[in-house]
């Protein structure tokens, strides 16, 4: 499947990447070098890097979760060659994630980010979109479930919330623009079963 070549070549380039800072900042997504340096690759290569093992294994864990079970989808909704559907998605994400930090940080040298948040945000909220009410077990709340809807709006409400107070490290904008791509990929591919899933919560 699609979504475990992607984990184990993000795996396998972030753990080259943890001993050779070089090559680290050489795939960085820097909104500057993008902007005046056209250095347009790194719009794709910061998803392939992590700063630590445990961001690499955060991110892979829900991308493995989510990722798997978005490819048996398409294959169910017999979407035609469904490993490049989902290779769409996942880089898609990657690509607008990447608007807002650009818009903010194009003549700011020092801003500087990576991994593959904003992919996984893209998947998960694919995920949500057909699979809307699907019991999950949110990581805060570890002994009961909450219906994937509602993790996502909670979701969403923490990252506006913490991309407005600012100051975490964290590129919470590249969250948001890598959930709004994936509902936005939902809607435009699969809107069908979008609204059916929607329909289904209110019957």
């Amino acid at each position: 499947m699609t979504t475990y070549i992607i984990i184990a070549i993000t795996s396998i380039i972030s753990y080259m990447a943890f001993n050779n800072y070089n090559m680290k900042l050489r795939m960085m997504f820097i909104p500057y070098t993008v902007h005046h340096n056209k250095e347009y690759q790194r719009i794709i290569t910061h998803t392939f890097i992590h700063a630590d093992w445990m961001h690499l294994l955060f991110n892979m864990f829900v991308l493995l979760n989510f990722g798997v079970v978005l490819e048996k989808q398409f294959v169910l909704m017999e979407v035609a060659q469904p490993e490049l559907h989902f290779v769409l998605l996942y880089f898609g994400a990657a690509l607008f994630s990447t608007i807002i930090p650009f818009g903010r940080h194009k003549n700011n040298p020092n801003y500087m980010a990576l991994g593959a948040s904003g992919c996984v945000s893209g998947v998960l909220f694919a995920y949500i979109c057909i699979l809307p009410s699907t019991p999950l077990t949110f990581i805060f709340f570890p002994f009961f479930s909450i219906p994937a809807y509602i993790i996502g709006l909670l979701y969403l409400a923490y990252e506006y919330y913490m991309d407005k107070k600012g100051g975490s490290g964290i590129a919470h904008d590249a969250h948001i623009g890598g959930a709004i791509f994936g509902i936005a990929f939902m809607c435009l591919f699969h809107f069908n079963e979008v609204k059916l899933a929607i329909s289904a919560l209110f019957y």
